[in-house]
């Protein structure tokens, strides 16, 4: 896991492989609540495999004809895998769903009904997998060795670090353009998505990003495949500016940015931020991911922070999964911990050059961030796993916001991808 340097669990990892197959990998939301049957906005249970939420949700906007900010989902899921999650259309009626409903690529249908409310980002519990481990030599011994780390994170928590997904895979540069945004470089924000090749990614693609890196526009859209969306919306934002103006300039590239779904453009910074964390969790884990450390910033399960307790209330509260310590989000307005947890987080800014005040993001403040503590750990419960003739069969269940990949990762002692 990207800038994630340690390990919690002892236990000799599986290795092994996730994601051979799509089947593989199971994930379905735990919703807050189930929509009623009645009201004005209409819930859909969907069942994807190989595609990510938002593909999804801007192409049932298009086929229904409605504006994007009419669609609403709870949170993302993965591409590579099975996923069952609610999608919610607002002032919608469910008979028109189900006209097309046939007609979506590897989307299945599982329930249309109405509800009063409509479905908002982060309006879950968390998210159940069943996740297959193959390419294992002994699958008795590994499923013997895998129980006994998923013990051990259940008794004092998984870290909590971002996955993969966070920064994209194989081509992980979504945090370098949410740092050319701190930086206050929309130029090279625009020029990290859209330029900067990366070696394993297929040829036509790296052609088309060289040509965008050569300033050839029109070239670059040419080439870019079809299945580029968010490149190809830049680009003819930026096609578009350059018809109009000698030379591109911030606006021009402010403009790209704009064409963009606003959950992509917002994940930039926020992916910047979870690089930063992750390095952060990795350094404050190694003083004990359930041990309260003088200077530690600690929150509850609703995540407002805790003021007044005595150090032994605050051990009593963690060791209790009640309160848990926390790494910094780094943003504008977050408080940094105090001692010498503090001068290590000051540490990873000066490390990266830059300062709080950066992530105001003066040209794009919309995508700009104040931050926030965020836990170093997370809760697992109903945990299990077992030997398959296919490998290890893990199963477990994880806070929204969360990565099962950070539970793998100590069960595999590997990249989990």
């Amino acid at each position: 896991m990207l800038n994630a340097e340690t390990y919690l669990t002892d236990s000799n990892g599986i290795g092994g492989q996730i994601r051979v197959k799509y089947e593989d990998f199971y994930v379905e939301e735990i919703p807050e609540t189930i929509p009623s049957g009645e009201g004005p906005n209409t819930w859909i249970f969907i069942e994807k495999i190989g595609r990510n939420t938002l593909d999804v949700v801007l192409d049932m906007a298009r086929d229904l004809h409605l504006s994007r900010k009419r669609m609403g989902f709870a949170g993302m899921k993965d591409k590579k895998a099975v996923t069952r999650q609610w999608l919610c259309i607002s002032n919608f009626e469910p008979e028109e769903i189900e006209e097309i409903k046939d007609q979506f690529y590897k989307v299945e249908f599982l329930k249309i009904t109405k509800n009063q409310k409509k479905l908002r980002i982060g309006q879950l519990i968390g998210n159940k997998f069943r996740i297959l481990i193959r390419n294992i030599e002994d699958p008795e011994l590994a499923a013997e060795e895998a129980r006994k780390s998923l013990k051990k994170l259940a008794e004092v928590g998984t870290p909590n670090y971002y996955g993969w997904q966070r920064f994209g895979k194989p081509r992980s540069n979504t945090h370098l353009v949410g740092k050319a945004l701190v930086e206050n470089d929309l130029a090279k924000t625009v020029g990290s998505y859209i330029g900067n090749p990366y070696p394993d990614e297929p040829e036509r693609i790296m052609v088309a990003r060289e040509a965008y890196d050569a300033g050839e526009l029109e070239k670059s859209y040419e080439l870019m495949p079809t299945g580029m969306r968010y490149e190809r919306m830049m680009l003819r934002a930026l096609l578009k500016e350059q018809n109009k103006k000698a030379t591109l300039d911030d606006d021009s590239y402010r403009k790209a940015l704009h064409s963009l779904p606003k959950p992509l453009s917002r994940m930039f910074v926020h992916a910047y931020q979870s690089f930063l964390f992750n390095k952060a969790v990795s350094e404050r884990i190694t003083m004990g991911i359930n041990q309260f450390v003088p200077g530690d910033i600690v929150i509850d399960n609703e995540e407002h922070l805790i003021h007044d307790n005595s150090p032994e209330q605050l051990q009593k509260m963690i060791k209790n999964f009640q309160a848990h310590p926390t790494a910094p989000l780094y943003g504008s307005k977050v408080p940094l911990a105090g001692e010498n947890l503090g001068k290590m987080e000051k540490k990873i800014l000066d490390e990266e050059k830059v300062v709080l005040d950066d992530f105001i993001c003066p040209k794009m403040p919309r995508l700009g961030s104040h931050g926030l503590r965020r836990a170093i750990r997370f809760k697992i419960w109903d945990v299990s796993a077992h030997p398959t003739e296919e490998g290890v069969l893990t199963e477990f269940s994880i806070p929204k916001g969360c990565y099962a990949t950070a539970v793998l990762r100590e069960i595999m002692k590997s990249e989990a991808v």
